[in-house]
């Protein structure tokens, strides 16, 4: 709320190039949390998803539990005013890849109840193949998502 009554105070100045300055940083916070947003969702995403190939099955819990990620990922990243996406496919890419540390820890604590630690379950599954069937699922079907 200060950057909006300092942004207001600089534009009734006159002073513009500050004004832009206060206008960037408020899309840059603004930016951070869609990516917070995306990313906390992505955990949850990959979690599931690294206990499916883990575990080689699925429950609907799980089902339930990717479909909702995904609808609340494509909802965070989509422009609603302007029309396109927050980030790009490679900014999602990088998004997912930092959520994947948290996943596989959680994952640890939940395949075959804690069975193994996050190295032995890295073991198990293809992180690879993770990551590129999580990022297939959140993009639209259409190709012009680089937006």
């Amino acid at each position: 709320m200060e950057e909006l009554l300092t942004l207001k105070d600089l534009l009734v100045q006159g002073d513009i190039q500050a004004a832009l300055l206060i206008v960037e940083e408020l899309e840059e916070m603004s930016r951070n949390d869609i990516i917070k947003t995306i990313r906390s969702y992505a955990v949850i995403l990959l979690l599931h998803l690294i206990k499916q190939q883990a575990e080689n099955r699925t429950t609907r819990s799980w089902e339930v539990s990717i479909r909702n990620s995904i609808r609340e990922i494509q909802r965070e990243n989509k422009r609603r005013k302007a029309g396109g996406y927050y980030l790009t496919q490679e900014e999602l890419r990088e998004t997912l890849e930092e959520a994947y540390l948290n996943a596989i820890d959680e994952a640890s604590l939940e395949v075959e109840e804690g069975r193994y630690e996050v190295q032995e379950l890295e073991k198990l599954i293809n992180a690879e193949e993770i990551l590129n069937s999580a990022l297939s699922l959140i993009l639209p079907e259409e190709s012009s998502y680089n937006s």
